[in-house]
């Protein structure tokens, strides 16, 4: 039986998924929240399997950043982020977070149901479409001859950089964790950028994910 935790600020919501899941002979939800920390609190108490959590909750803690401590907390649950976000900034910043996958609040009943039993199991899962963009930024990057021979070409220091930008540390932050100053952070990320080719933030932790530079623990 898996057991799940619903965190969603619509009760409406709430009540569509309890009674989608309670319908199946393998599926129990045991306890519901309407924003993050409540979703925090029950989970430590009842221990469900699979914690479904949505992004954006006004009246309280996001999802975003409840994953991210719920991980924390209770390193081996697995978070499935329910959301209308279909965005590729959201989604790495959930997996970034420890979300073991991702499904569209739009998505049919069939795939949320298989998402729940994948990340129970302890897979992973993504969305068919994010998935197929994922693939094809790669196949894209393949046919422009770029491979990951370009991750030797950076120094120790400036994969140290990429990895605290991945995982969203600011400038005077990642200074005072590597003992430099800001305006050499700022090189080395320059740097970074110039020879992986990149414009924007996303793309490094899109880069960092698939050279598994990010502990999600």
């Amino acid at each position: 039986m898996i057991k799940i935790i619903i965190v969603d600020d619509h009760v409406m919501v709430r009540s569509g998924l309890r009674m989608l899941l309670s319908g199946k002979e393998d599926i129990e939800v045991i306890g519901e929240a309407s924003e993050g920390d409540e979703g925090i609190r029950k989970a430590v108490e009842l221990r469900p399997d699979v914690v479904l959590m949505d992004l954006s909750m006004p009246s309280g803690k996001d999802g975003l950043t409840s994953a991210a401590e719920l991980k924390a907390e209770l390193p081996d649950i697995a978070i499935l982020i329910l959301t209308m976000h279909d965005d590729d900034e959201y989604l790495f910043r959930a997996i970034h977070a420890g979300a073991a996958g991702y499904v569209l609040k739009s998505a049919p009943h069939e795939e949320l149901l298989g998402a729940i039993r994948a990340v129970s199991k302890g897979d992973a899962y993504l969305y068919p479409t994010a998935t197929k963009r994922l693939m094809k930024e790669y196949m894209e990057r393949m046919k422009r001859g770029e491979s990951s021979d370009q991750f030797d070409s950076l120094s120790e220091r400036e994969r140290e950089v990429l990895t605290f930008t991945a995982k969203g540390y600011a400038n005077k932050e990642i200074a005072e964790q590597l003992f430099i100053s800001v305006k050499t952070v700022e090189t080395h990320k320059s740097n970074v950028m110039e020879k992986l080719g990149f414009k924007s933030r996303p793309e490094l932790v899109k880069y960092a994910l698939k050279k598994g530079l990010l502990n999600f623990e």
